[in-house]
């Protein structure tokens, strides 16, 4: 007998015990889920209707622009953790936000900083408000 299946079925026993797995294999974030986990987000990006950072063009005008967005915001002191994170995606001058931020204030100033930038002809602004 391996030394290794005592331990094996001792963690096993205490992930059982603090419901990190069930009997039935499954994890208990399995299922019930997480608020954390942003499965269905994750789901919704994976379906190539949604923007996401990949999707950033590499020519040297929307590069220009995004670093123009995203300077802009981490310079600004008043935003938010949240704000200064948001995604800024620019296609073809058209400049996508997305991620959470702290209020609609937050969601209006980085729209805002978006169409003030030179070389933006549009822009998506998918921010979301985070429940508090």
């Amino acid at each position: 007998m391996s030394k290794r299946l005592p331990l094996l079925t001792l963690a096993a026993g205490l992930m059982l015990m603090t419901g990190l797995a069930s009997a039935e294999g499954t994890t208990e974030r399995e299922r019930i889920g997480s608020p954390a986990e942003n499965t269905e987000r994750n789901v919704r990006d994976e379906g190539g209707a949604t923007l996401t950072p990949e999707d950033q063009l590499e020519n040297e005008s929307d590069l220009q622009i995004t670093a123009n967005i995203r300077k802009t915001i981490t310079d600004d002191e008043s935003l938010s953790v949240n704000a200064h994170n948001a995604k800024v995606i620019t296609r073809n001058g058209r400049v996508t936000l997305r991620g959470p931020v702290d209020s609609a204030a937050e969601k209006t100033r980085l729209q805002a900083i978006a169409q003030q930038t030179p070389g933006v002809s549009q822009v998506d602004n998918q921010l979301e408000v985070k429940a508090k």
